[in-house]
């Protein structure tokens, strides 16, 4: 179903607020010319562009979509694909607002530019490349830092979801921010590059590696015929998880045949069964993990 409210639509109060800082459109690198994207409307939500701590005391620009009533709400910290905060992230903060969440988006890549609106994954590579893991993980620390300040907030019930290079990110976080209850991690790599491709050439772990010390539960969502994340890598994965024991009863699911990016409603690759399917058992993981 498509749900299309135009930003002419919203409250007076909050237009201003509903002029995000962040590029205004798909990313046209992925941007399928037949694709359908839902859209959220904003009506009953609070819409703004904030900006919290990050590594090094750097001002990181995030996108909020939250609840407009009172009272405090459980939060999830929505993580982007090597695209940046474009507006498929920004639906997604708006409709986990609309499942009484506060969504919030940082923009990891702020630092070295905006890949959203670029066309040239030569150019947009560069910039996902200098959003090192201990930064990521530093400016993670910082929007959770953020968010258990903010008196429409349940500082603890914070959880974590991402797509793609953001999948990988939820599983780290899981491991390394101490308040993080529950992650849903799409399709994220799992184990580190093979040497010569890209990301292969930072000194860093991958959730493969950090497996006996994830402390909340994440849900993994993957793609049978992902040709950037092999299923010997779920696998793999599974097996790590297993051999620690698995004690906060993470899960990973794959789904049959699927490509890479399936819930993204504005690629070529979305599935719209598996798509729904997912975003069921995450809104359902979080609430069950005490995201709630």
């Amino acid at each position: 179903m498509r749900l299309d409210t135009p930003e002419g639509n919203l409250h007076p109060s909050r237009r201003s607020i509903a002029a995000s800082l962040f590029f205004a459109g798909y990313a046209p690198a992925a941007l399928s010319a037949c694709a359908s994207p839902l859209t959220t409307p904003s009506d009953d939500l609070v819409i703004e562009d904030v900006h919290v701590t990050g590594a090094g005391g750097y001002a990181l620009p995030a996108y909020v979509a939250r609840p407009s009533g009172r009272g405090r709400h459980a939060a999830v910290i929505v993580v982007n694909e090597i695209f940046g905060i474009h507006d498929y992230i920004k639906d997604v903060c708006r409709r986990l607002a609309r499942e009484g969440f506060v969504a919030i988006a940082p923009d990891y890549f702020d630092r070295a530019g905006d890949p959203a609106p670029l066309t040239d994954f030569n150019a947009i590579l560069p910039i996902v490349a200098t959003a090192t893991h201990p930064q990521v993980m530093a400016d993670t620390q910082g929007t959770i830092a953020w968010l258990t300040s903010q008196a429409f907030v349940k500082a603890d019930a914070i959880g974590i979801t991402g797509f793609c290079w953001g999948g990988s990110v939820v599983w780290m976080a899981a491991a390394q921010c101490p308040q993080v209850k529950a992650g849903v991690a799409w399709y994220g790599r799992l184990v580190h590059p093979a040497p010569g491709s890209w990301g292969a050439d930072e000194d860093r772990p991958w959730p493969y590696d950090i497996a006996a010390t994830i402390h909340a539960p994440v849900l993994g969502l993957y793609a049978e015929n992902d040709q950037g994340i092999p299923l010997a890598s779920v696998e793999q994965m599974r097996a790590a998880l297993n051999a620690a024991d698995n004690p906060t009863g993470s899960e990973i699911i794959v789904y049959p045949g699927v490509g890479h990016g399936f819930h993204a409603d504005y690629r070529q690759s979305y599935n719209a069964e598996a798509a729904a399917d997912g975003w069921r058992r995450c809104l359902a993981w979080f609430r069950e993990h005490h995201v709630a």
